[in-house]
């Protein structure tokens, strides 16, 4: 919970991650079995080598990624026109899809590199062109923002209430903190099979770093078993407190068959000895994940999530903005899965050995009666 709480508390928007990136340099830094690299489009790579009994050599890993990004504001320049001191405006790209009826009037916080942070309300905005979302914003500030900060819905840093964890970001900053925390479990007994996560840039602008990770595999392997991770739209059929989704597709695909049944055999061994583990399959279509964009170029993909409120800071049902929030046990559920995946990821075999070893078990013994 306290990579958690602090992960969720980093500020962040899509081309605007470098709050994000340091504290994850910080934390590889204080873990010495990782290892950390990036590629030129400023995605990372955390790498943990196989341990003991593992066999060695460019053996098949298992991935876990998540984005480090959020649909935010991004500051630009000030225009000349001023308002009466101590305010001023401030032109900022939002980058993300959040509905225009939940921007006028809102709070918003910017956050500038020596660590100050600026309050301002959105006066007006201007849509795109390609998606009728709002591209261009005038915001009233009362201080001076750096060009280039990142700025956020003022919601809030991450706290635990009644069972919820909320924050003004959870999509996919709580995604990314899993992962973190079991690269913090597994460093001090490494699994037999290598384990990396990646992190990728610009997810909420239409996967922009998960793209350039796969056109220009410096981080990935084409052998490598990709896990996305993701906080995704609730669904009716798969609500808060009933575990961690092992996703089979999104809006756009569904994932790789193989895997997904092998996540799904995984977590029904961790539920036979963890009462308190609980999982779901659900094929989620409120989104599409960047398990999509690596099943397009040819990796090997499935996905696991847990079910979002107040997606992208959407309170629909009260019509303003609000924080987005998990299940606690949820997550715990999650961060639980990804440990026994990653412990006996270096099982799993491509194709479907193992449900068909299963189904010919079965036609064996009734072919008889044909």
């Amino acid at each position: 919970m306290k990579i958690l709480q602090q992960l969720c508390s980093v500020p962040t928007a899509p081309f605007a991650e470098q709050h994000v990136v340091r504290y994850v340099e910080q934390f590889v830094a204080a873990r010495p079995k990782l290892k950390l690299s990036r590629d030129r489009w400023g995605n990372l790579l955390i790498d943990l080598p196989a341990g003991r009994g593992g066999r060695g050599g460019r053996q098949p890993r298992t991935v876990f990624t998540a984005h480090m990004d959020h649909p935010g504001f991004v500051a630009d320049l000030t225009p000349r026109a001023r308002l009466k001191a101590p305010y001023s405006l401030l032109h900022a790209r939002f980058h993300g899809w959040v509905l225009p009826r939940f921007f006028r009037g809102e709070k918003v916080r910017f956050f500038n590199g020596d660590g100050s942070e600026v309050t301002g309300v959105i006066l007006g905005f201007t849509l795109g062109t390609d998606r009728k979302v709002p591209e261009r914003v005038t915001i009233k500030t009362k201080g001076g923002v750096e060009r280039g900060a990142p700025g956020m819905w003022d919601q809030g840093e991450g706290r635990v209430k009644r069972g919820k964890f909320y924050s003004r970001v959870c999509d996919d900053l709580a995604g990314a903190a899993g992962a973190l925390t079991m690269l913090d479990q597994l460093a001090k007994k490494p699994p037999k099979g290598p384990v990396a996560v990646l992190l990728t840039r610009a997810e909420e602008e239409g996967f922009i770093g998960a793209i350039a990770a796969a056109i220009e595999p410096k981080l990935l392997r084409k052998t490598d078993r990709i896990i996305a991770i993701e906080t995704s739209a609730m669904q009716p059929y798969a609500p808060q407190g009933k575990g961690a989704i092992i996703r089979i597709g999104d809006r756009t695909s569904v994932f790789n068959s193989a895997l997904s049944y092998f996540l799904t055999q995984k977590a029904e061994e961790l539920a036979k000895k963890d009462k308190a583990f609980k999982y779901q399959r659900a094929l989620m279509p409120g989104g599409t994940c960047e398990a999509t964009v690596y099943d397009v170029y040819g990796f090997t993909a499935g996905s696991i999530c847990v079910a979002l409120g107040n997606y992208h800071n959407m309170d629909t049902a009260k019509k303003r903005i609000a924080p987005e929030f998990i299940d606690v046990n949820d997550w715990n559920s999650m961060v639980k899965l990804f440990v026994h995946v990653a412990r006996n990821g270096h099982g799993f075999e491509p194709g479907h050995k193992a449900l068909r070893e299963r189904v010919e078990k079965r036609f064996e013994k009734l072919k008889g009666l044909l």
